[in-house]
């Protein structure tokens, strides 16, 4: 089961991988800083159409921001 703790690590960790500030981040995806501070803090989960907006700004599939491993294909 994935934790919040999961989710705002990965996402602490794309943002420094893009070396995007928060501000920066919530520009690109139409929210405020602070909205982007709750996120990365673990104190709100954003809307599945940020979370989709985050995923394209951050080139990250979904999967990843929510930590789902993806069962293996033989």
């Amino acid at each position: 089961m994935t934790t919040m703790e999961q989710i705002q690590n990965a996402l602490t960790e794309a943002l420094k991988q893009h070396s995007f500030t928060q501000a920066e981040l919530a520009e690109k995806i139409g929210v405020t800083q602070s909205m982007i501070s709750h996120y990365v803090s673990g104190r709100k989960m954003p809307a599945l159409d940020t979370l989709s907006r985050l995923c394209t700004v951050l080139d990250l599939d979904a999967n990843e921001i929510l930590c789902v491993e993806r069962p293996k294909m033989y």
